[in-house]
């Protein structure tokens, strides 16, 4: 198999040569056809998370086919097209498993993060935690709505019933979101780095009443705003921003520091929240409301080969939707 390593916090990924695992009991394993490149992949490069495993394979938006079953595996078959997103283990005993919290599990694992993930031609997943996928799916199109799909949906269930919904951070998981905003008859309101005059036209054209810089007051206060944006500047912008009983969430893995600001921006009943990883239940129900609202993913495909070029672009915010490798 060949598989883009990382060996140093904040050096470029290596592509490497090496045996293809056999899948243990429980296991598949999976011969990738395409895996999103996320934002947390550049925290984990740069080592922005803790507890950095190395060397790891990036990668947590994996799209594949089976290729072999692990011991015990009884409910996939090979050929059968899966998905592989962020969550790679769960306990199952902990205090916050008991209660259907895998999400914020004491003892988890994630995939390119602890366990090597999809910057990769195969990876080997946990059966229990591996998505079943629709099998005329567009591999490349699919691979976005494993996490930036997923995180943006958890963090929409969490912004509550809010009709007027701002999206800080028109990126991958914004502009998949804001299909499904506009889906359920909400209104979106897109906030981009001021000037970006690309990304305002691209939300625009996803169905945005207002698009404007994160600098911008919006023409009207919002119910909710959802900050996927990873700079903690923006928690005071948003509070602001919403009404009276609004609320703001925080989508991203790690942010910047938070600044100080007045109690009375957040007085009102106003609150703050974020959004943790995400769970299985997730996936079941955002693929089957991404299906009904027929989300669409925009997409930029590279090769594996150019896994660190993809990472350098959405750094630099040249990316309209999400960059896709293909092995």
């Amino acid at each position: 198999m060949r598989a883009m390593t990382l060996h140093r916090i904040g050096a470029p990924l290596v592509l490497e040569e090496r045996a293809t695992p056999a899948p243990g009991p429980g296991q598949l394993l999976i011969r990738v056809e395409a895996c999103g490149v996320c934002r947390t992949d550049l925290h984990v490069v740069d080592g922005e998370l803790p507890d950095q495993r190395l060397p790891i394979v990036p990668g947590h938006e994996v799209v594949g086919l089976v290729e072999r079953l692990g011991a015990g595996v009884e409910n996939f078959a090979v050929g059968e097209r899966v998905g592989v997103a962020w969550l790679a283990h769960a306990c199952g005993h902990c205090l916050y498993c008991d209660e259907g919290r895998e999400n914020l599990c004491d003892h988890p694992e994630f995939t390119g993060y602890t366990r090597d993930g999809g910057y990769a031609s195969h990876l080997v997943a946990e059966a229990a935690f591996v998505l079943k996928l629709p099998a005329g799916g567009d591999p490349v199109a699919t691979a976005p709505l494993l996490c930036a799909g997923l995180i943006g949906w958890r963090c929409l269930k969490a912004a509550g019933p809010g009709k007027r919904i701002g999206l800080y951070g028109f990126g991958a998981a914004a502009h998949i979101i804001a299909q499904v905003c506009r889906h359920q008859g909400r209104e979106v309101l897109a906030f981009t780095r001021p000037g970006d005059e690309a990304a305002q036209r691209f939300a625009r054209a996803l169905g945005a009443s207002w698009a404007g810089g994160s600098d911008e007051t919006p023409p009207e206060p919002l119910d909710a705003a959802i900050l996927f944006a990873p700079v903690g500047a923006l928690v005071p912008v948003a509070l602001r921003a919403v009404r009276k009983g609004g609320r703001v969430v925080c989508g991203g893995i790690h942010m910047s520091d938070i600044p100080s600001f007045p109690y009375s921006w957040l007085w009102e009943e106003r609150e703050i929240v974020s959004v943790a990883n995400l769970t299985r239940r997730d996936g079941a129900e955002f693929f089957a409301v991404a299906a009904e609202a027929g989300v669409r993913a925009e997409t930029r495909r590279y090769d594996l080969a150019d896994a660190n070029l993809a990472l350098a672009d959405l750094r630099a915010g040249r990316l309209q939707g999400a960059a896709v490798l293909t092995p």
